[in-house]
């Protein structure tokens, strides 16, 4: 089938996914594939996230999208997600795309706390990846975390308490900041020298756009794209978000990296 809803299985935890191929006339043997996903309290029908798959389908890729724990139509409580469980689960959705026989070459896409697993996963998995996208990556959490500090929730960071509420009716587990406190990303920025797309908007309130100037200026390979007045989710630009994506799959999928 061209185009499949199904899920990848990670150590008994189903990770919901869709595979969208080109659009284009007649079927190729090999694509390169873009593995995309969400941010925290995110899901893979999200506006920028739909537009970045279909920024990927239109420069030659298929796109294969999945929810992570706790997440949309994944399995696991989201109370108990943590950023550890997040990089395991991407690390299995990696596994299971090397045993599609299209694959010629593989890229992840992440936005917010994804795109700060792609960065992680990244370095990990540099001998097998590309080249990464993290669109707006908040990677700042680990830092925020050993302040007390998230999503405007405030805590003693040397005794966390069983749940923090982080609005909108939703409460992370004490372990979501217990392993995100002892997550250093200056290490996985200092390992992977392949290439690198920041995308972040200028306005955003999230994550402020330093962050993404920071490890642009620190990556070996970085092409950094900021969008002026934008949010996190690119409200006012998605489609300049989508334009710098497709440009930069189109140009190392042609330079065969």
């Amino acid at each position: 089938m061209r185009n499949r809803e199904f899920f990848i299985d990670d150590a008994g935890i189903r990770l919901h996914a869709k595979l969208d191929f080109p659009g284009e006339n007649g079927r190729k043997e090999k694509y390169p594939l873009l593995i995309l996903i969400h941010g925290l309290t995110g899901h893979m029908e999200e506006d920028h996230i739909r537009a970045a798959a279909r920024a990927g389908n239109e420069a030659g890729f298929a796109v294969l999208r999945a929810e992570m724990y706790g997440h949309g139509g994944s399995g696991g409580a989201f109370r108990d997600h943590t950023v550890l469980k997040w990089i395991g689960n991407l690390m299995a959705v990696i596994d299971y795309a090397f045993t599609l026989y299209f694959v010629s070459g593989l890229y992840l896409c992440g936005h917010s706390q994804g795109g700060m697993v792609t960065m992680l996963v990244g370095a990990m998995e540099q001998d097998r990846i590309r080249a990464i996208i993290p669109l707006s990556p908040a990677w700042m959490v680990p830092e925020v975390t050993r302040k007390g500090e998230l999503l405007g929730a405030h805590f003693d960071p040397d005794h966390v308490p069983d749940e923090i509420d982080i609005g909108n009716g939703l409460l992370l587990g004490c372990n979501y900041v217990r392993t995100a406190q002892l997550i250093d990303v200056y290490p996985a920025i200092r390992r992977f020298t392949k290439p690198v797309l920041l995308v972040h908007g200028s306005g955003d309130l999230a994550v402020p756009v330093h962050y993404s100037e920071e490890a642009a200026s620190l990556y070996a390979d970085a092409r950094l794209v900021i969008l002026p007045n934008d949010s996190h989710c690119y409200d006012l630009h998605v489609d300049m978000m989508a334009d710098a994506v497709r440009t930069f799959l189109e140009e190392n999928d042609h330079a065969g990296l």
